[in-house]
């Protein structure tokens, strides 16, 4: 455990609510938060500065803007956690560079995902998307529309769970933050339909269904069977959906305040990918979504 988490910060309103959600994290956690912004036309900083060894403001300094946004989301945060240690950190580098190696140093990484507008479609930029797709700590994404509600009482937290290959890690990450927050666990596993459950006419045999569900949801109770003993605390809501593993996550994430998926993270001689589970949670979520790397 590093005992810390990071959010990059780039002025802009998502960025402000990545630092309000991981603000509340970082104090429930009992750790520091870091603000980090990058920039390869920042002039070069001498060290981490707290409030107590305030960086000069000048408005001729380069780094003023920077400074500026940096120290109004530190404010708007200790106004939400006045004991929260926060520390700020500009880097005078690539922004991926300095954000996967800030993943390095930490136990989370919090970043902000643009919202399109009514058509409930999100987008993560191109740093963030590569971030992503190459980090092996977890990260969470954070939506701009989510910053009013950033002290508002918590949704459930909500896991998309493969009985093919159960993850570890991704359950664990589940488990820990409905305990810590103290929100309802949804477990929840999407199938696909065998072919024989669909008639001629078009329709869907309910017998299949049902017999597909039933088996399903003992599986589920299995893969579960040892995370349920290990948080004692932590109430699950089990949920076998009979629709794509996609579907069913996005459908069960209304409502939510955490959506929690897994990444496979291996290292290939091709580009890492995110994986479509990832990108339908990125692209469409309602709530924050944790990306959890597993090998």
């Amino acid at each position: 455990m590093k005992d810390v988490i990071t959010v990059g910060l780039d002025g802009t309103p998502e960025a402000l609510s990545a630092a309000l959600w991981a603000a509340r994290e970082a104090d429930l956690r009992k750790v520091r938060l870091r603000l980090l912004h990058a920039w390869v036309m920042l002039a070069s900083e001498p060290a981490p500065h707290t409030a107590d060894e305030p960086p000069p403001t000048d408005v001729k300094d380069r780094n003023y803007w920077p400074h500026r946004f940096l120290d109004d989301a530190r404010a708007a945060i200790l106004e939400r956690h006045p004991d929260l240690p926060v520390d700020q950190e500009l880097v005078a580098e690539d922004a991926f560079k300095a954000l996967q190696d800030a993943a390095e140093q930490s136990d989370l990484l919090v970043l902000g995902s643009r919202d399109l507008g009514p058509v409930s479609r999100y987008t993560l930029g191109e740093i963030g998307l590569k971030v992503v797709a190459h980090v092996a700590t977890p990260t969470v994404l954070v939506r701009a529309r989510q910053n009013a509600a950033a002290t508002a009482p918590e949704g459930d937290v909500v896991v998309g769970v493969s009985l093919h290959e159960p993850c570890d890690a991704m359950l664990d990450f589940a488990f820990a933050s409905a305990e810590r927050h103290g929100s309802v666990l949804r477990a929840v596993h999407g199938r696909h339909l065998p072919a024989h459950a669909y008639n001629r006419g078009g329709g869907v045999e309910p017998y299949v269904v049902e017999e597909v569900t039933k088996d399903a949801q003992g599986e589920l109770g299995d893969a579960l069977a040892l995370w349920r003993e290990k948080y004692p605390d932590v109430r699950v809501d089990e949920r076998v959906e009979p629709v794509s593993p996609a579907q069913a996550l996005l459908r069960d994430a209304e409502g939510a305040g955490l959506l929690v998926v897994g990444r496979r993270h291996k290292r290939h001689l091709l580009a890492p990918r995110i994986g479509h589970m990832v990108q339908a949670a990125v692209h469409h979520a309602p709530c924050p979504v944790a990306v959890i790397p597993h090998e």
